[in-house]
């Protein structure tokens, strides 16, 4: 903060010998600094202040007399008369008062509110001193605007960061990850707030995947205020193919050969037939991208077809063993079938008489006959 002093003292006089002028002089200009009467003199110091804080003005008194000190707006109204507020504005309250201070306190501070404030000491003659109050307000809001929410591998990006209603002008500063970048500003006033735009031109990689993009406002009422956007990148995964070394027949048809970087290479040509040459390859490689799709599938429909007729040709053969087993099962167990069980049952008139007249039944009599003597 600047200190400001002010003094008086009594005028210089001086004769109108002309050899004096320099001399009569050098004590004007030394009027201006020097203590009027008995020497006293008003310090106070200028005041730097938040929108909606307290701003505190301070006069003070060096070699106090017990003269009187007022305090009064920049309308030149007096807001403090010793410790009596003739203002009648209850932001402002009194904080200390004696014969050597006046200070009071300014809550709730506001844009309106700046300007010079006077500190006035009433000798004589009287002696004035101001002081400035000036008021920060810090940006609203803050906000990134992206062009493309995903990007392609390679693309230039426009990114755009705006702080709304500063005061003063804020500082835009650009982050991709740790990484600081340059942006190009613009500066737009309404009244007496400021909104700053910076644009970022960003040209972005596969490995800007998922990279923060942070806008950082360098203002002195605020400390670390910043926001960021991730980035969203699509690339495509391209597939090598190995380098081969040696000689390689190359395919049949041109249409068949992806002609890449043939840097290095000999061709060996072959008389005897039209298809393309042999191509030894050195330091290089060439991929050679038939229409595999189209074979691929062929051989995966030989290969259902074949496995549907094995299966088939399975079920078939073990069909004709079984018939084959049935039929001889059959054949070995088909005539006619006799008995010892039911010999004499034909000529028998009922069942019992058939038991009675079978041979086993007439083994089992005979077998069972008893004699008495």
């Amino acid at each position: 903060m600047a200190a400001r002093s002010q003094h008086g003292g009594p005028a210089a006089n001086g004769g109108g010998a002309p050899a004096l002028l320099p001399l009569l002089l050098l004590l004007l200009s030394a009027a201006a600094i020097i203590p009027r009467g008995d020497g006293q003199n008003l310090v106070t110091e200028d005041v730097t202040v938040v929108e909606g804080d307290v701003a505190t003005i301070s006069c003070r008194v060096k070699n106090s007399d017990d003269s009187v000190i007022q305090l009064l707006n920049p309308n030149r109204q007096t807001i403090y008369f010793r410790d009596f507020r003739p203002l009648k504005d209850s932001r402002f309250q009194l904080v200390n008062f004696s014969n050597s201070e006046l200070r009071v306190s300014l809550t709730n501070v506001s844009v309106s509110d700046e300007g010079r404030y006077f500190c006035q000491l009433y000798t004589d003659p009287p002696q004035e001193i101001y002081t400035t109050i000036t008021v920060l307000v810090p940006p609203r809001n803050l906000v990134i605007d992206i062009q493309k929410e995903i990007a392609v591998e390679g693309e230039e990006i426009e990114l755009n960061c705006t702080a709304m209603a500063s005061r003063p002008a804020t500082t835009i500063r650009w982050f991709k990850g740790n990484k600081e970048l340059t942006g190009k500003s613009e500066v737009e006033q309404w009244s007496d707030m400021y909104t700053v735009t910076s644009q970022l031109l960003l040209k972005v990689g596969r490995e800007d995947d998922g990279v923060p993009v942070i806008c950082l406002v360098d203002h002195p009422a605020v400390k670390d205020l910043q926001t960021q956007r991730y980035l969203e990148v699509m690339y495509t995964t391209a597939t090598t193919e190995p380098a081969v070394h040696g000689f390689t027949q190359l395919p049949n048809s041109a249409e068949e050969l992806d002609y890449g970087d043939l840097s290095g290479t000999a061709v060996l040509l072959n008389a005897s037939t039209e298809a393309l040459p042999t191509v030894q390859i050195s330091n290089a490689s060439i991929a050679l991208h038939p229409d595999s799709r189209a074979g691929e599938e062929g051989a995966i429909r030989s290969v259902d077809h074949a496995v549907v007729g094995g299966v088939v040709a399975v079920v078939v053969f073990a069909m004709l063993c079984l018939l084959i087993i049935l039929g001889r099962y059959f054949a070995r167990h088909k005539g006619t079938y006799f008995t010892h069980e039911a010999k004499g049952a034909d000529d028998a008139a009922d069942a019992d008489t058939a038991i009675i007249n079978a041979e086993g039944g007439q083994n089992n009599s005979e077998e069972k006959k008893e004699y008495f003597i």
